[in-house]
C-alpha cells in the first residue's frame, strides 16, 4: 500500500496544472525561463487542456490577460519566469488592480534555499507587487500549491476583483505531494460582498422617488456583477436618463433611448452639464474618478447623491454621499427597484436634446462627416464602427486614439469596451486585443491603436502571427504623440517638446509578421480599405493617415469645472 501511495503522488508543478484547470481555466498567456521551467515541462502533457499563448514579452502577457478576462468574464491567467520576468509584469498588474480586472500572475522563484543571498535572477516579488495587488503569496513547499492557487482566485473574482500574484518557488514545483484539490470558498478574514442594509436601499428609493431630475453615471462595477438587466429594468421603470464612465460604456446599449452618453473629461455635453443640474445623482459601480468629476468643490453640489457599490472603501471617498447602498449591484439594483414608483421623466429627458443639437453641430459632424482636408480620427472610428454593425468588440490604446475610439464607436452588446482606464498604459491595446480575441473568438475585435502606443508593444504582432489571431488592426497614424501634443498646444504655449515621432514603415511591419496590410490617406479610398480589412481571413492592419494636429474636443481642462468645456 505505501508503493501504491508513493507512486500516485505528483510534483508540485503538475498539482499547479490541475488546479488551473479545476479552477475552469482554459487558457494562460505567459513566457518561459529558468525558474519556471518545471511547470512548463509539465505544461508539455497538458497542453490537450491548457491552451498557452506564447507573447512576445512578459507585459504582453499581462494585458492579453487583462483583455480575456475583460470579455469573458473569466479569471485572467499568467505564467513567466523570476527576475526580469516577473518585474515585466507589474505595469500589467497595477492596470490590473485600478481597473478591478480579476487576474493571477504565476511567478517562478529561485529555490527557496537560496531566498535572500541575490541568487541569479531573484528579486523580491511579494514587496514589489503587494502595493499592486489583492493579494501576494510566496509559495515554498509543494503541499501549499493546490490551497494557494485556488486561495488566488477566490480573491481575485470576488467582491470588488483585482489581481493576485503567487510566486512559487522552484522546489516547491518539483517537490512531490499527495494531491487533493479542495476549493476556496469562504475566508474568515474576508468578506468580499457586502451584505445589503434594507433601510439604506429605503432611504435611496426615497430620494429618487422624490426626484423631478434624476441622473444616473453607469461604472464598470454594472459589467463586472453581471447586473445589465438589473440596471435596464431600474432606469427604465423609473424612467432615468444615465451616461456611462469610460469603462462602463456598453453595459446598456448606445441606441437605448435613456442613454445620453459618456461622462468626464472628453464627455457629451449633455451628461457632464447635466450631472451639475440633477437633483437626485445616482451613482452605479463607479469609483468617482478626477476624469469623470473634473472639480470637486464645484461637481454636482446641487445634488443628492445615491451611490451602489461593493467596496466600502468607494463611499464618500471623493465624493460626499446622501444615500450610500453596499452590497451586489445587480442584487442591490433588484431591491431598489421594487422600492422604486414608475416614473415618467419627459420634460427633463428632453431637456438632453439641445445639448446634443449643439454637440452634434459643432464637435460630431465636424469629425465623422469632414468636408475636406485629410482623414480625421473620429471619422474612421465611426466609419469602422458602421461597418461591423456595431457588433464588434472596441480595444484601444492610451492617448487619442482611446477617446476617439469610444466617443465614436456604438455598442449593441455588452463587455466591448476593453482599454486602459485609471493607469492609462500606452501599449495595452495591441496585446489586449490578443486577449479580447482569444476570450471572445468569434466576435469581431477591432483595435484602434496610435503610432506611439503601438511601438511599445509592437513585438506582439509575432504573437498574432503565431497564434493566427483574427484581429483587426486600425492605426491611427498622426506622426506624434498626439494627447501629450494636445496638452502642449492647449496649455503649454505650443512648445512641442519631444512630441514629434519618425516613424517606420507599418505596412511592411505588418506584412514582415504575415499580416495583411494597407495604407490609406485619402477620404474616397477609406470605405473600400475598411470592407478590404473585414473581409480579410485573418489579422490585418489599416494604416490610416490622419491630419497631424487633430484633437479630441469637447474636452474638461485637468482640474477644471466639469461644465467648463472646451470644444
Amino acid at each position: 500500500m505505501e508503493t501504491d501511495r508513493e507512486t500516485s503522488r505528483i510534483n508540485g508543478s503538475e498539482a499547479l496544472l490541475r488546479t488551473l484547470i479545476a479552477e475552469g481555466v482554459d487558457t494562460i498567456f505567459g513566457y518561459p525561463g529558468g525558474q519556471a521551467i518545471p511547470i512548463y515541462d509539465c505544461l508539455y502533457d497538458y497542453r490537450d487542456r491548457l491552451k498557452h499563448v506564447l507573447v512576445r514579452h512578459e507585459q504582453g502577457a499581462t494585458h492579453a490577460a487583462q483583455g480575456y478576462a475583460r470579455v469573458s468574464g473569466k479569471v485572467g491567467v499568467v505564467l513567466v519566469t523570476s527576475g526580469p520576468g516577473a518585474t515585466n509584469t507589474v505595469t500589467g498588474i497595477a492596470d490590473a488592480m485600478i481597473d478591478s480586472t480579476p487576474m493571477v500572475v504565476i511567478t517562478g522563484q529561485v529555490p527557496s534555499p537560496l531566498l535572500g543571498t541575490d541568487a541569479f535572477q531573484e528579486v523580491d516579488v511579494m514587496g514589489i507587487t503587494m502595493p499592486v495587488t489583492k493579494w501576494t503569496y510566496q509559495v515554498r513547499r509543494a503541499e501549499e500549491i493546490a490551497w494557494a492557487v485556488s486561495r488566488a482566485f477566490y480573491i481575485a473574482s470576488t467582491g470588488r476583483p483585482g489581481p493576485v500574484v503567487i510566486d512559487l518557488s522552484k522546489d516547491a514545483q518539483v517537490g512531490l505531494v499527495d494531491y487533493v484539490f479542495q476549493p476556496v470558498k469562504y475566508i474568515r478574514s474576508y468578506q468580499p460582498v457586502p451584505d445589503p442594509v434594507p433601510e439604506q436601499i429605503a432611504e435611496a428609493a426615497e430620494w429618487i422617488n422624490r426626484a423631478e431630475k434624476p441622473f444616473a453615471l453607469v461604472g464598470q462595477g454594472v459589467i463586472l456583477g453581471a447586473a445589465e438587466q438589473a440596471l435596464t429594468a431600474f432606469l427604465e421603470k423609473a424612467d432615468i436618463p444615465f451616461g456611462s464612465t469610460v469603462l462602463g460604456l456598453s453595459a446598456i446599449p448606445s441606441a437605448h433611448r435613456l442613454n445620453k452618453g459618456m461622462l468626464g473629461m472628453h464627455g457629451n455635453l449633455g451628461p457632464n452639464r447635466k450631472t451639475n443640474e440633477c437633483d437626485v445623482l445616482i451613482a452605479v459601480g463607479m469609483r468617482f474618478d478626477d476624469r469623470v468629476t473634473g472639480d470637486l468643490k464645484t461637481y454636482a453640489r446641487q445634488a443628492k447623491i445615491v451611490h451602489l457599490d461593493i467596496d466600502p472603501s468607494e463611499i464618500g471617498k471623493n465624493v460626499p454621499v446622501d444615500a450610500p447602498v453596499l452590497g451586489h449591484v445587480r442584487d442591490t439594483l433588484a431591491a431598489l427597484t421594487q422600492q422604486v414608483r414608475p416614473a415618467v421623466h419627459a420634460a427633463w429627458i428632453a431637456s438632453f436634446d439641445a445639448d446634443e443639437r449643439e454637440e452634434d453641430e459643432r464637435v460630431i459632424q465636424p469629425e465623422t462627416h469632414p468636408a475636406g482636408g485629410p482623414l480625421r480620427m473620429g471619422e474612421v472610428v465611426h466609419r469602422v464602427s458602421e461597418a461591423t454593425g456595431h457588433e464588434a468588440i472596441l480595444v484601444t490604446d492610451v492617448g487619442q486614439n482611446q477617446m476617439m475610439g469610444v466617443r465614436y464607436f456604438r455598442y449593441s452588446r455588452t463587455r466591448s469596451v476593453v482599454t486602459s482606464g485609471g493607469l492609462g498604459t500606452m501599449g495595452y491595446g495591441l496585446p489586449a486585443a490578443i486577449g479580447a480575441k482569444t476570450g471572445a473568438p468569434d466576435r469581431t475585435v477591432c483595435l484602434f491603436v496610435g503610432d506611439g502606443g503601438l511601438q511599445m508593444t509592437i513585438q506582439e504582432l509575432g504573437t498574432v502571427m503565431q497564434e493566427h489571431l483574427n484581429v483587426k488592426i486600425i492605426l491611427l497614424n498622426n506622426h506624434y504623440l498626439g494627447m501629450v501634443r494636445q496638452w502642449q498646444e492647449l496649455f503649454f504655449n505650443e512648445r512641442y517638446s519631444e512630441t514629434v515621432m519618425e516613424n517606420p514603415d507599418f505596412v511592411a511591419i505588418a506584412k514582415a509578421y504575415r499580416l495583411g496590410a494597407r495604407r490609406v490617406e485619402r477620404r474616397e479610398e477609406l470605405d473600400d480599405a475598411i470592407r478590404e480589412m473585414l473581409a480579410h481571413d485573418g489579422a490585418y492592419m489599416l494604416v490610416a493617415e490622419v491630419e497631424p494636429c487633430g484633437m479630441v474636443y469637447p474636452m474638461v481642462p485637468a482640474g477644471a469645472t466639469l461644465t467648463n468645456m472646451i470644444y
